[in-house]
């Protein structure tokens, strides 16, 4: 392989407006920066979610529990940072209006009645993001590598997550739900377009009762 090091040199001079967009950025701009919206939306609304639940949770078991809330609160915080400095890095403004946050959010705001009921809507809430951030993976492939390996990080938390609260839900003794993968399923539906090949849902861990 022989680089145009003189090629490189003058394409690299030319937009300087773009940053970190080079004439070498083979992914869907617009696309990837209207994906990314919608995840720094989702990771908002987790959090907002996740730290109701960390106030509001009640019962003897809530203790701990309410630990791993503000845990993964603070995660999903994190997350929305670095997807709002990749939105800024690939020339566009990341989204924080409040004004039609949970519209663009993939995941729902529930607020639950119970301990078993918060840790089962947040499962259901990562499970969305696993999926959502599984074919954003593929949607970025080799075409913008930066924003591929950041999203495989965030998945790899979200997966830790759904993990934690899948045993934190059998401990408490409530059984996983069929609506888990249908609130899943329905969470899901608008997040792509139509054309796009559906993903292959990993169910959930079964729970004993």
């Amino acid at each position: 392989m022989k680089i145009d090091v003189e090629k490189l040199r003058q394409r690299a001079r030319e937009h300087l407006e773009l940053g970190a967009v080079t004439p070498g950025y083979r992914a869907d701009r617009a696309q990837m920066v209207r994906l990314l919206n919608e995840a720094l939306a989702t990771e908002l609304v987790c959090a907002l979610r996740y730290k109701r639940h960390y106030f509001m949770a009640p019962g003897i078991h809530a203790e701990p529990v309410a630990e791993e809330f503000s845990q993964h609160a603070h995660d999903k915080l994190g997350h929305a940072d670095r997807i709002a400095r990749r939105i800024v890095e690939l020339g566009d403004a990341p989204d924080f209006s409040p004004q039609g946050l949970g519209e663009r959010s993939r995941a729902e705001y529930v607020e639950g009645a119970s301990l078993a009921s918060m840790v089962r809507e947040d499962l259901v809430g990562e499970r969305v993001a696993i999926d959502s951030y599984r074919q954003m993976v593929a949607f970025a492939g080799a075409d913008d590598p930066t924003t591929r390996r950041l999203l495989e990080g965030i998945l790899a938390v979200a997966e830790q997550h759904a993990e934690a609260l899948a045993r934190l839900l059998e401990g408490l003794g409530e059984p996983c739900e069929e609506q888990i993968d249908r609130a899943l399923d329905e969470a899901l539906e608008e997040t792509f377009p139509a054309s796009d090949p559906p993903a292959t849902i990993v169910p959930a861990p079964r729970c004993s009762s």
